[in-house]
């Protein structure tokens, strides 16, 4: 039978309809290196962004590798973000030859205020670990918000939004932390870990931090720094002394029986913990979920 005119219109009126909306819906391509990145490009990006972290629970970004599904991922991204400030040392190489293949390629610490980047004494490189400073890694919305705008326009109204009702929540989680912190004394706001990765914190809350390697787990402690540890420990009468996620413990154990402390539990600090695993009504494998395990554990334990 042979269809009416109208009628072979309009279905192809139809089909092109349907073909615009599946093009218009189709998520931007977005992986980030750490969950940390990666949680705050979905805050920003809602359901207009496909989102995918490379580095998951108990990664340590100071060491880690490319795997081949890793390239994949990265090659099929239109947009990567990355933490920068050598946090991805040995990653360099690959991101750059991305970027050079045309895709956007973006570091969180190139958006945020360089006076307020912290460099330790005998460190080449500023810390990176800029996260642990809650109002200052909220200033990283807007970048990521600029970002995902210029590679999909049509979402600007979006991202701007989002990355508002972003900064405003983790305002008042900054606000919590600093009302967590008010129940520990002064004097015993000493936190010591296995590497140096909490002096954002430390400026942040006032805390004296202590790491037993430096900014980057790359470098060994030596035997000598493991002593002048144990000294402090007993000199300044340490309550507790924690192992990291995203370390080995067995060093930060030894310190802790040397020294005669207890171990006052395991923090988060270059990865975040399981996704869905769930502590006083908050997941541990969010951001926030991590602030508040870390800061309740420690105020706990130095209590």
């Amino acid at each position: 039978m042979q269809r009416h005119p109208l009628f072979s219109l309009v279905s192809a009126f139809m089909v092109c309809l349907l073909a615009a909306g599946s093009l218009a819906a189709a998520p931007l391509k977005v992986v980030s290196t750490t969950g940390m990145i990666d949680d705050l490009v979905r805050q920003v990006g809602g359901d207009r962004v496909e989102a995918v972290s490379l580095m998951g629970p108990g990664v340590d970004p100071h060491l880690y590798k490319a795997t081949a599904s890793d390239v994949i991922k990265l090659q099929r991204a239109k947009v990567i973000f990355y933490n920068g400030l050598h946090l991805e040392g040995k990653m360099g190489e690959l991101l750059a030859r991305l970027a050079k293949g045309g895709r956007t390629v973006h570091a969180i610490g190139e958006d945020l205020p360089a006076d307020r980047l912290l460099h330790p004494a005998g460190e080449e490189h500023p810390d990176p670990h800029v996260w642990f400073d809650i109002a200052l890694w909220a200033e990283a919305t807007d970048g990521i918000a600029r970002v995902l705008t210029a590679a999909d326009p049509d979402g600007a109204k979006v991202y701007a939004a989002n990355a508002a009702a972003a900064r405003e929540r983790l305002t008042s989680l900054d606000a919590w932390a600093r009302a967590k912190v008010a129940e520990l004394p002064a004097a015993r706001r000493v936190l010591i870990t296995s590497h140096d990765a909490y002096g954002y914190f430390g400026r942040a809350y006032g805390f004296e931090v202590v790491g037993l390697q430096g900014i980057s787990t790359v470098s060994e402690a030596s035997l000598a720094g493991v002593a002048r540890l144990v000294d402090f420990i007993r000199e300044r009468g340490i309550k507790a002394i924690f192992v990291e996620s995203s370390v080995p413990p067995a060093m930060i154990k030894r310190i802790a029986d040397d020294a005669g402390v207890v171990v006052g539990g395991e923090l988060f600090s270059d990865a975040m913990g399981t996704p869905g695993q769930m502590e006083n009504g908050h997941d541990l494998g969010t951001y926030e979920g991590m602030v508040r395990h870390n800061l309740t554990t420690i105020v706990e334990a130095l209590k």
